[in-house]
Parts: structure tokens; sequence; C-alpha cells
């Protein structure tokens, strides 16, 4: 019995099981985004100002660490020639992969590491917050970055993501699974759940890999006894130059020539901020546009939507891409996000019945969005690597890259969309009565009903003038973007045939 689910395992095809890899991510992290604040403020009672204070340091290490760490990882690529041996595919791929068996049980060990008080809580806010973010950006990137150094072609990059999301559908369902252990009052049956995710995320992060190593392995192997054997043979290769090794500073001037990446990271910081601008004001909307028009089911209906629908609608859209390519698809979804914004405008905010669908039709297609970009930086990763002659696709130091420039988007929803609803009705969420539940059937104090006509329509223009002005500036640097049909195609190919005759030069000798 055990033999033959061995062999099963080692049946799999290499699309599932990276693509699982995202399931032993996102079944922790979405409990992570749901309760870590909950329990630092409700449970160990941590202080305002070193709640603050943990949230600024988080910030800057969260926007900082993606490219440092891409920059460890990866710099060894950026050379166009390099003294000695040439590194191959399989061998980049396999540092990747020892990178996520290391880094995806710790990764693990740090996300318990929030459900036990063993510290001053804003020290232990802190060092969680970036001890967390830390391994959780080492996974991130080493896996986008398999998503470029496992295959070239967009068919089979579409399926690896394809997977993904499927995997990433069944990891939130951790979500709905935590409601039932979820008790600030006892806490021991939600730290047993926590406990029980963590070892399926280790021993998953560690099958998933050895699985994936296995199979490169026997390739780096084969390469190695060919090298034995010329050596064997006394067959000397001509010696390659000396390389220069390329600075920090060198590689930001190629970025900064690099035209598409420029526009990508621009389109892509405005979606960015519109996705946590979704996430953040979602609850807002619902409690005061909402909240007095549907029944409870019915919010909980949109919420549960809201976590779920984006990674099975993405599934569509992954089909569509490998009809119509992922650029013609993006363009697409950004006229889709500004036609139902201009009709919701039109439509105003008594149509309760078009209104739940906007709202969250908004966050599904915006979330669909954000999961698409990836196939949008690995053929970024395709172009930096012919326009520059790397010796190897320096992966995950273009996402780390991606993610210095679009992450401030994270801090820029919150600020705009609180400063925009004070501006124009004069309702600060900071200084007012904490928001009541989502959907709630208890009736408003009349103090608070005063400001209900103001703050309902100004909710409402926040609603759709948001998605409208992020639609056109997308638009807009999107149209600039040319990596894309027949461009795509010739880079791709230069890519494949780079790697191709590198590949055969130890055949040919």
């Amino acid at each position: 019995m055990g033999l033959r689910l061995l062999g099963c395992l080692f049946n799999l095809p290499t699309a599932v099981i990276y693509g699982s890899l995202t399931l032993f991510v996102s079944i922790l992290h979405n409990v992570f985004l749901l309760y870590y604040v909950d329990t630092f403020v409700s449970v160990y009672k941590i202080d305002k100002l070193s709640f603050w204070i943990g949230e600024t340091v988080f910030l800057i290490w969260n926007s900082l660490n993606d490219p440092l760490f891409g920059w460890l990882s990866d710099r060894v690529f950026l050379s166009t020639q390099q003294s000695g041996a040439e590194i191959s595919s399989p061998e980049v791929i396999l540092k990747r992969l020892k990178a996520l068996s290391r880094n995806g049980p710790l990764f693990a060990i740090s996300f318990l590491a929030f459900w036990v008080s063993w510290a001053h809580p804003g020290l232990q806010f802190l060092l969680c917050l970036c001890l967390y973010d830390s391994f959780l950006t080492m996974v991130d990137l080493n896996h986008n970055a398999l998503l470029a150094d496992l295959a070239v072609s967009a068919k089979d990059r579409t399926s690896l993501n394809f997977y993904c999301s499927l995997f990433s559908a069944i990891g939130s369902l951790s979500v709905f699974m935590s409601y039932a252990v979820w008790n600030k009052e006892d806490f021991f049956s939600f730290r047993i759940f926590c406990v029980v995710l963590a070892l399926c995320s280790v021993a998953g992060f560690t099958l998933a890999t050895w699985l994936l190593r296995q199979r490169f392995e026997t390739e780096v192997k084969v390469k190695w006894d060919q090298a034995s054997t010329l050596k064997e043979l006394y067959i000397e290769q001509p010696s390659a130059p000396l390389e220069k090794r390329i600075t920090l500073g060198e590689y930001l001037k190629q970025l900064s020539r690099h035209r598409n990446f420029l526009w990508f990271v621009c389109m892509n910081l405005v979606q960015v901020f519109h996705c946590h601008f979704n996430s953040n004001f979602f609850p807002l909307f619902l409690e005061h546009l909402l909240s007095d028009r549907i029944s409870l089911s019915t919010g909980s209906f949109l919420l549960g939507i809201s976590y779920i629908a984006p990674h099975l609608n993405n599934l569509y859209f992954l089909s569509l891409c490998q009809r119509w390519g992922v650029y013609a698809v993006v363009r697409g979804l950004f006229f889709l996000k500004l036609a139902l914004s201009i009709i919701m405008l039109l439509a105003g905010p008594d149509q309760v019945h078009l209104l739940c669908i906007f709202i969250a039709s908004n966050r599904v297609f915006t979330e669909g969005t954000c999961k698409l970009l990836n196939l949008v930086v690995t053929d970024l990763v395709d172009e930096d690597f012919v326009l520059n002659r790397r010796k190897q696709a320096a992966s995950a130091l273009l996402f780390g890259m991606v993610a210095l420039v679009t992450k401030p988007g994270q801090t820029f929803a919150p600020l705009i969309g609180t400063w925009l609803l004070c501006t124009y009705t004069g309702y600060d969420i900071f200084q007012r009565a904490p928001l009541s539940n989502v959907v709630s059937a208890q009736p408003k104090l009349a103090s608070n009903t005063a400001w209900e006509p103001t703050l309902r329509q100004g909710c409402f223009y926040l609603l759709v003038f948001i998605p409208i002005t992020c639609a056109l500036l997308q638009l807009l640097t999107w149209s600039q973007f040319s990596l894309h049909g027949r461009r795509l195609q010739t880079v791709k190919s230069q890519r494949q045939s780079l790697t191709q005759s590198r590949s055969q030069e130890i055949k040919m000798i």
C-alpha cells in the first residue's frame, strides 16, 4: 500500500506538485491575515503605541526584504560570462527547491509564534511580524521564481498558474474551518487548530520539495557524469573570459532602461493599491451601504465569496489566457472594471441587488487580475534575460524589484481611502466609535443616524470613483506595454534558443 502511494506521488505531474506548494502557504496565511490583529489587540492587550511602532517597522521591512532576498539569491546570475562551469537550469531549480525545503518549515514555525504569549506584547508583535514576513518572502520569491524557471512557453506557465489557483482556493477553506474554533475567551482549541495546520504545512513542504528535487537531481547528475568523462579524456574546453560582477547600482541602471518593466510596475502599483483598498474598505461598504437592506446570511455569503471566488474565477481567466494571451485578458478586465463602475454610478446607491453584485464582483475581478500578473512578470524575466544577455534568468531578483516598487500601494490604500472619506463626509474612523459588525440586526443609535445620509453617499462615491480612476490609469499605462504578440514570441524564442544552445555545448564537445 505504501509503495503504491509512493508510486502515485512520483507519477504526479510537475505542475500539480508545484501548485500544491501554494496550498501549504495559503492554509496558514489566510488564518494569519484574519486573526493576528485581533489576537494582539483583544487577547494579548497590546497598547496602541506598541502596535503602531510594530506596524511601522513591519511596513519598512516588508518593502525592503523582497529586493534584498532577491539580490542575495540571484546576484550570481547577473553577469554575462562566468569563469569556470556554467550553471545549468536544473541546478538553478534545485537551488530554489532547497531554499523552499528550508524556509517552508521555518515559515510554518514562525506562524505558530503568534498564538502563544511568550514576551511583552509589543516586542512579540514586532518580532513575530518581521520573522513571519521574512520566511514568507523567501517562500514567495523562490516559488514565483520557479514559475519562470520551470517553463518558458506561455502554455506551460499558464498550466503551472492554474494549479496554484486551484490549490489556493482549497487553502482558503482553512478560514471557514477556523470559525468553528475561534474564541477569544478560550484560546486552547484555536491553538491546537493552528498547530495542526502548521504540521500539515511542514509535511507538505517537505514532501513536495523532495519529490521535485528527485526529478531534477537526475539531470544534474547526468551533467556531472558527462563533465567527469570529459576530464578523464583530457578534453579541454576553451576558457571563458573572466566575468565582471554586476553591482546593485549597475543592475538598477539596467532596470531603468527596461521600458516594459517600468510601465508594468506603474500599472501594478495601481493594481496593488486597488486590491488592498477593496480589502480594507469591504466591511465599511457592507455596513454603510447594505447593512439595513440585506440579511445576515447574505452579508456572510458576500464575505465568503470574496475569499473563495477570486481563486476559482482565476481558473477561468487562465483558460482565456491560453486562448487570447495574458495582455489581452488583463486589458479586458480593466475595461470591464471601468464599464461596471460607470453602470453602478449611473444606477445609484439605491439599487440593492446591483450594489451587491458590484461590491462582490469588484473585489473578485480585482483580485483575479492580481493573480494573473505573475505571468507577466515571468515574461519580463525572459526579456531581461535576453536584453542583458544573462547567463541565467534572475527570476527571484526581478520579482523582488517588482515588489519593492508596488508594495507602497498597500500603505497608500488605507491612507488615501480614509483621507477621501474624511474630506468628503467629515467622518473620521479613528476619532469616532468603532464600526459595528459588518451586517448587524441591532438598531442604530440616534447620534449615528445623523451621519448616515452623508456617510452613505460618501461610501458610494468612494466605491465607484476609485475603480474608475484606477481603470483609466491602468489602461493608459498598459497601452504602453509592448511585451505581447509578436514581440513576446520573439523574446521567448530567443530565450529558448539561448538556453538550448548552452545545454547542448557539452554534448557538442
